[in-house]
């Protein structure tokens, strides 16, 4: 049976791939979950509509992406944090730290897309990349402070 995929499945394809796949498989998953649609000559020219519609939706938002990414690069995010005597911090600076200081600059941006290998956990100032797109990735530069001493 040929079938047209609506969604990426892994290991069967991409969106509007045209794949042959057992009978079974197609009727008994593939089509109730929606994830494909029977290959005819109807269908095939609906999906031709859904790929050129997703490219241009996908220039879009890389346009958008870098965009933003020019708008990151002269960004500065200043954190001041308590620290011990070999500027390690007691605490650290996640994804979710950064992501809420972008907030309140006005910049929407989920922490799962802020790269970080590890919590920033010394003083000192780090540039941290950001993903915006496949192929897009912005930087901000994080400086993180000594708290003074009381």
């Amino acid at each position: 049976m040929e079938v047209i995929l609506k969604e990426d499945v892994p290991k069967l394809g991409a969106r509007g791939d045209v794949v042959k796949v057992a009978e079974g498989y197609g009727r008994n998953y593939l089509l109730p979950k929606k994830l494909a649609i029977e290959a005819n000559a109807g269908n095939k020219n609906v999906i031709e509509q859904m790929k050129a519609a997703a490219i241009r939706r996908a220039q879009k938002d890389k346009a958008d992406a870098e965009a933003l990414a020019q708008q990151l690069a002269n960004v500065s995010l200043s954190f001041t944090r308590r620290a011990g005597e070999h500027d390690q911090l007691f605490g650290s600076v996640t994804s979710s730290d950064i992501a809420a200081e972008l907030e309140k600059k006005g910049f929407n941006i989920d922490r799962r897309k802020i790269v970080l290998d590890e919590p920033l956990k010394t003083i000192g100032e780090f540039p941290v990349q950001i993903r915006l797109f496949k192929e897009v990735a912005g930087t901000v530069k994080v400086h993180v402070a000594k708290e003074a001493a009381e």
